[in-house]
């Protein structure tokens, strides 16, 4: 029998041989991840193997890159890869852990139910947790994050928190490792640091940590501050991602130049109405473009010049700026086309 498909997408994956990041094309099968260097192509690039393989996530091996995943086969061979934002990363690992236990058990594969077991010890000791969490060489790592035209210093994102308390196995799975999060904010272990982790700590349900990378944290007893900043290059620029994010992945986009296509990250925003786009492999630091949807009409299109010459055939759609300019993107399929016009078309007519 054929292999079954169980997923795919774009991926970002570290090179075996160079240490470059490329986005690439991931099909899951029930035996084996299978990439290519383009979603049409018909030879895969690389292919590894499942059985007796071994997946670890959070993978913390890169400082800089987040959201990263490492499937290592019964070979020792380590295979990378990042995903653009969380609840991608999650569907994946959950997909290919479950493709791992069926093989092993000689099972047809066949998804878990969503239902998540918690079984937290009835007693946790919070203070040596948070010894743990502050531990200079595995612990949660103090960085200099930017938001809202703000510097945070000495503080990490919830997930972060989170990715830590899964990989140093204080927690099974995200839903545990949310209340135990929640537990040291509540005892004040942990301080919010910015709107989105104070509205989430005064919402006063069971769990008030946030498992998010838009959410800032500090350690009580750090050296936690906050400083402003603005200057007359960065303020039109900095506004732009004040706005809440409404949808991110990645996409096939057109260039304007050269005409031709590359795999972006865009990530909707919805006040003001912004859609950036990023090289996937490169981070979120610097964004390529940035195109304001204010006034902007998108539609799905059967046909877009010069694209069928790049092998790039259906779900595309179009959005044109109310200065008139064209962009042209493709989505990987029918279902995620609709959702992707459907966002841009709501955050075009209620953004500003």
């Amino acid at each position: 029998m054929e292999p079954t498909t169980i997923r795919e997408g774009y991926l970002v994956k570290k090179g075996t041989v160079l240490n470059s990041w490329k986005a690439v094309w991931v099909v899951l099968k029930d035996d084996a991840i299978e990439f290519f260097k383009k979603k049409t192509d018909r030879n895969a690039k690389g292919m590894i193997p499942l059985k007796g393989a071994t997946l670890t996530s959070p993978c913390q091996d890169f400082s800089k890159r987040a959201l990263v995943f490492k499937v290592s086969t019964a070979k020792n061979q380590d295979h990378y890869f990042q995903a653009t934002h969380l609840e991608e990363r999650e569907h994946w690992v959950k997909d290919i852990r479950r493709a791992i236990t069926c093989l092993q058990g000689g099972k047809k594969f066949a998804r878990k139910s969503t239902r998540r077991s918690i079984r937290l010890p009835e007693s946790v000791n919070l203070s040596e947790l948070y010894v743990c969490m502050k531990d200079p060489d595995r612990g949660v790592k103090e960085l200099k994050l930017e938001k809202d035209k703000r510097l945070f210093n000495h503080c990490f994102t919830g997930s972060t928190v989170i990715d830590w308390l899964i990989s140093e196995e204080k927690s099974r799975n995200r839903t545990e490792a949310v209340m135990l999060a929640s537990g040291l904010l509540n005892e004040g272990f942990l301080q919010p640091a910015g709107d989105t982790s104070k509205d989430g700590a005064e919402k006063g349900a069971e769990s008030v940590f946030l498992d998010q990378t838009e959410a800032f944290y500090y350690f009580a007893d750090s050296g936690f501050f906050c400083e402003g900043y603005s200057s007359d290059e960065d303020v039109i620029m900095k506004e732009e991602f004040r706005g809440a994010i409404v949808k991110q992945g990645c996409l096939l986009k057109q260039g304007h130049r050269r005409k031709n296509w590359k795999v972006r990250k865009f990530i909707l925003r919805d006040d003001p109405a912004y859609i950036h786009y990023y090289d996937p492999s490169k981070g979120e630091d610097d964004p390529l473009g940035s195109i304001h949807l204010r006034g902007s009409v998108v539609t799905a299109v059967e046909f877009v010049p010069d694209a069928k010459r790049h092998e790039v055939d259906g779900n595309l759609f179009e959005i044109i700026t109310s200065d008139e300019i064209h962009y042209y993107l493709q989505a990987a399929t029918a279902d995620e086309r609709k959702d992707w016009i459907r966002a841009v078309q709501s955050v075009a007519k209620s953004g500003k």
